[in-house]
């Protein structure tokens, strides 16, 4: 059980989905990994106890960050947590994995909301405001080889998250799928959302899917190759 402060979202069936991805495919072992959207910190908690080397988690709401940290006292887990917008707090730093759970539940408007729990789960008109921007940006803090795990609705659309990131040189696969029953939030907006097609007749769920993207490992040019080859052994 989590502490969480109100106005903290709560690990639902999308944290749940996407810590049982992370340790089925044992991906956090032995890596730097960073939790981006990190709410109480349940996904980073999930990743230090599945043996990652060091863990860090980065949240927008001052309640987040300090909900996430007292979780890993609690949890007596070493969780280093930022307060931050997505990957700012950490420019300076590269992961072996990121993982992340946003916003993405499409909203009535742009605007996101700055200072209400809506904050946690309003991704914008088509609910890709936040996923757009950490699909543009995660791999600026990986290593060569580094690997992103996401999970999103396809309400917010699966295809356009794998373009971005292939755009963004990732090789991107979708490696998970679990049917969500409406929650509270979306209970309020499936009349906005049967009346943009995004539902379907009679449909009392949304899926959630979990997308694992690959970063390449960048191997030197040829040039360079050749360089190295040359000044071996030689004697200055």
């Amino acid at each position: 059980m989590l502490l969480r402060l109100p106005g903290t979202y709560p690990a639902q069936g999308d944290t749940h989905l996407l810590t049982r991805t992370l340790v089925e495919l044992d991906l956090a072992r032995g890596r730097d990994v960073l939790d981006v959207c990190t709410g109480g910190g349940a996904v980073a908690l999930a990743a230090a106890r599945a043996g990652a080397r060091t863990v860090t988690a980065v949240d927008l709401s001052h309640r987040a960050v300090l909900t996430a940290r007292a979780n890993a006292r609690l949890a007596r887990v070493r969780v280093q947590v930022r307060r931050g917008d997505l990957f700012e707090p950490v420019r300076d730093r590269r992961f072996g994995l990121v993982l992340a759970n946003p916003p993405y539940v499409p909203a009535a408007t742009d605007r996101l909301p700055r200072h209400r729990p809506g904050r946690s789960w309003d991704g914008g008109i088509d609910g890709r405001a936040v996923l757009d921007r950490i699909c543009e940006g995660v791999a600026g803090v990986l290593t060569p080889g580094g690997r992103f795990l996401l999970t999103q609705s396809t309400l917010a659309g699966e295809e356009p998250t794998l373009t971005r990131l292939a755009e963004n040189g990732f090789s991107a696969a979708v490696v998970a799928r679990a049917p969500e029953p409406f929650g509270p939030v979306m209970r309020r907006r499936e009349a906005m959302l049967r009346e943009r097609g995004l539902l379907g007749p009679g449909q009392e769920h949304e899926e959630l899917v979990v997308i694992e993207a690959r970063l390449p490992v960048v191997l030197p040019s040829v040039a360079e190759q050749c360089g190295r080859a040359e000044g071996f052994g030689s004697v200055v």
